[in-house]
Formats: structure tokens, C-alpha cells, sequence
């Protein structure tokens, strides 16, 4: 079956997110059309271009998440040199690396730009912290003078996981379409982690439904669980930084979690590690993915079409008793008179 899949942010525990994968491809689910925010952006990158949970896996392990976090001369200047780096660029950390590591990974599969994926195909959420608006790129890059077939697929995963503070912001010019040619930018606009508006955002395919039952279900994969009786570490500005954007992504959207969207949404417990915790290990990081198998395969082993339709079903009708829900031929159904025609439960893996 295919499904639209929406990945939440969650800095170091994306591994986690890539174990639900793992689950779902195992119970034969493919994937429609794909988004995520900040470590989301990136698996959901990735599975638009081709690769899979097992694939995503070996890359995750065999990398070394310090080199996200690599200094430059700015950390060598005694005493004052993050503080330096924090008035100057913005941030503590280049997202230079992340960007190139994206990059390097989409290009082994001939993507560069969104132009190489199918239309549709990936979105991916970031925040415009100059205009105080949720950009979805590709398409609002338009926004800015762009076209966004052309812009590059890893800039657009950098700017959805550059962590205020933590990682420089990425500096967007306008350009005027009439102007292009000549190359001349104007106005510039600051974006961030697409986390800080929305983290989990499970609605961006909620927008584009126009018939109750779906034909393609829209499920999310969302990290859950902070790591208990740890209190982060501060001795000075940055280790509050740190904690301060560590607490803020990990506590987004885990409070509460809207009742329509419980029943499709798989719940990753990711307690063993903080957000922004570089130093992860090899063990830590499979401890993610097997959770995130575990919770895939409880999910996935008593997920139904069939329920899920319903579960819409009730949605629309509690929003708006009234609403004309509109099916096969334009005539309004509900998904009560469609049971028999979903399909069964999905196999259990072996």
C-alpha cells in the first residue's frame, strides 16, 4: 500500500524515525509523497530519492555526528571565541557540513535539485524568522524571486534544521524575477528550523483533501520522550543555548497531540538521547532505530484502510457535521458505505 508520510524534528534521534521505515517496508508499505522539519527533512530527503530504511541505516551509523558540530576559528579565540561567532554569524556552528553530507548522499542518486525528484514529491517545512512565517519548500521559494524546480534539495533540508542559535541561519536573498538575468538580489531574509512553527507537521497533505476516504492515507512518525532525571549540563551561555533548543525541539508538539491525529501517527520513544547530543554512540543510535522498529510493528500490525477511513470519516464530520464529503462519481458518501471495498489488514512481518 502506498501512504503520504510525514517525519517530525528531532535533531540527533532521526535514526529513530528511520527504524519506522524499516517497520513499514517490512509490512510492504511504500512511500507516495514525503515531508518532514529539521531531521525529518533529511529521512524525508532521502526516501524521495530512492533510498531505503536499510540504506538509510549503514549511512546513519557509519557517520560522525561531531562533524556537524566542527569548529572553526571563531572557537579558538580565548574565552569569547562562540560568543564571537554568536554576535557575528548567528550561531555556534556552520551548517555548512550538514548541508554537504545532504548533498553528497542525494547527489549518489542523481538529485541535486527538486527539479530531479518527482513533482510533488517532497516538501520540506522551515521558518522565515524575517517575515515571522512557516515556508513549505519548494513551492514558497517562489516567494523569493526563485524558481523552485531549481533550488537545491540539501539547502532547502539545511534551512528546515538550522536550530536558532545552534547552527548559523541561512541568509535568503530576494530576487527580482525581471532581474535574474543580471543576477541582482535584494532584501534579505533569515531562515530557521522549520521546528520552531511547526515540528510535526502532519497537516501539510490535509490541505490537498478532497474526498474522504483518501485514496492515498497520510500517517506521521513522531519522536517521543525526553530522556529522564538528566538535567542538561549549563556552565555558561552556550551550554544554556544548547539546553534552551534542546528542551524547546523536544518539547514541541509531545504535550498533546491532537485526537484526529492520534490514530495516524507512529510514537517513537527516543528518550535515550538529548536533541542536540553530537556525541551519540554507536550503540545509543541502534537503540533509536530499534525503537523506532518496535513502535513501527505495533503500529503498522494493527493498522487498517478500513480504520483509518473511518477515523477520517469521524474527523470531517466533528469539524463540520455539514460538510459534503465527495467520493466516487462526485456523489457524497460516507466511509461507512465504503467498508466493503478497503482493503484487509496489512500482513504481519515475518
Amino acid at each position: 500500500m502506498r501512504v503520504n508520510a510525514v517525519f517530525q524534528g528531532g535533531g540527533v534521534k532521526g535514526i529513530g524515525l528511520v527504524g519506522g521505515i524499516y517497520a513499514a517496508e517490512r509490512r510492504g508499505i511504500t512511500f507516495h509523497q514525503v515531508a518532514g522539519t529539521s531531521v525529518g527533512a533529511v529521512v524525508a530527503a532521502f526516501l524521495a530519492a530512492g533510498y531505503s530504511a536499510d540504506e538509510m541505516k549503514n549511512i546513519i551509523l557509519n557517520t560522525n555526528f561531531r562533524r556537524f558540530i566542527s569548529k572553526d576559528w571563531f572557537h579558538y579565540l580565548n574565552g569569547f571565541g562562540q560568543v564571537v561567532r554568536l554576535f557575528v554569524k548567528k550561531g555556534l556552528y556552520s551548517g555548512d557540513p550538514l548541508e554537504e553530507w545532504v548533498s553528497e548522499h542525494l547527489k549518489a542518486r542523481g538529485i541535486r535539485t527538486f527539479g530531479d525528484l518527482e513533482a510533488n514529491k517532497l516538501r520540506v517545512v522551515a521558518s522565515d524568522i524575517s517575515q515571522g512565517k512557516m515556508l513549505v519548500l519548494p513551492e514558497d521559494i517562489s516567494n523569493y524571486g526563485r524558481d523552485p524546480s531549481d533550488f537545491p534539495v540539501a539547502r532547502a533540508v539545511r534551512m528546515s534544521a538550522a536550530l536558532p542559535y545552534f547552527f548559523d541561519p541561512v541568509i535568503l536573498k530576494h530576487r527580482n524575477p525581471k532581474e535574474r538575468g543580471r543576477g541582482i538580489e535584494k532584501e534579505s531574509y533569515y531562515i530557521v528550523d522549520g521546528g520552531i512553527l511547526s515540528n510535526y507537521p502532519l497537516w501539510i497533505f490535509d490541505k490537498e483533501l478532497n474526498e474522504i476516504p483518501p485514496k492515498v492515507p497520510t500517517l506521521g512518525f513522531q519522536l517521543v520522550g525526553k530522556k529522564p532525571d538528566q538535567p542538561y549540563p549549563i556552565n555558561g551561555p552556550v551550554s544554556m543555548f544548547n539546553a534552551l533548543f534542546s528542551t524547546m525541539m523536544g518539547a514541541h508538539d509531545e504535550r498533546y497531540i491532537e485526537k484526529h491525529n492520534r490514530f495516524r501517527t507512529v510514537k517513537i520513544p527516543s528518550h535515550m538521547v538529548h536533541t542536540t547530543e553530537f556525541s551519540i554512540t554507536h550503540e545509543q543510535m541502534m537503540e533509536l532505530f530499534d525503537s523506532g522498529v518496535r513502535a513501527g510493528g505495533e503500529f503498522f500490525d494493527r493498522w487498517t484502510y478500513s480504520g483509518y477511513s473511518l477515523e477520517m470519516d469521524k474527523w470531517i464530520h466533528t469539524i463540520n457535521p455539514k460538510a459534503a464529503v465527495t467520493g466516487k462519481g462526485g456523489k457524497g458518501y460516507t466511509v461507512r458505505e465504503e467498508m466493503k471495498t478497503h482493503e484487509p489488514p496489512l500482513p504481519k512481518a515475518e
